[in-house]
């Protein structure tokens, strides 16, 4: 099981069947943590990731953005006031986003299973082509 709570089981089996385009990933060199993208983020798929500090959590902290979650709104992109959130193809995010992460706090929070990327599916107008054939 992916995701340890309930309430995710329904999107994540629609995750399979209609996944976005393009997904969210920040690129944490930038990141000030300044948390404007998790307010306009409509899944609260953005994370606040602490600072180094253990004593002083608050002070160099960053956001980082829960893919599976991630519905590909292009708000927090929109939103951010030092433009390092980017939208990225879905297959390309989950090779770009450990690239641009220094620190995370996702893998510690969820045990999910890997991404697998699909093949490309045929096209509406190619299947009733071979409904239509049969």
């Amino acid at each position: 099981m992916p995701y340890p709570e309930p309430k995710y089981l329904k999107a994540a089996d629609l995750r399979v069947s209609r996944r976005p385009k393009q997904l969210a990933v920040i690129n944490q060199g930038g990141c000030t943590g300044c948390m404007v993208c998790i307010d306009f983020c409509p899944v609260d798929c953005i994370e606040i990731v602490p600072g180094p500090d253990p004593d002083n959590p608050t002070v160099h902290k960053l956001v980082q953005v829960d893919l599976p979650r991630c519905i590909g709104c292009t708000l927090c992109v929109k939103y951010c006031p030092w433009e390092t959130i980017e939208m990225v193809a879905f297959e390309d995010a989950y090779v770009i986003s450990p690239e641009w992460t220094f620190r995370g706090v996702i893998d510690e929070l969820w045990e999910r299973e890997p991404v697998q990327v699909e093949a490309e599916r045929p096209k509406r107008r190619d299947r009733e082509r071979a409904k239509v054939n049969q």
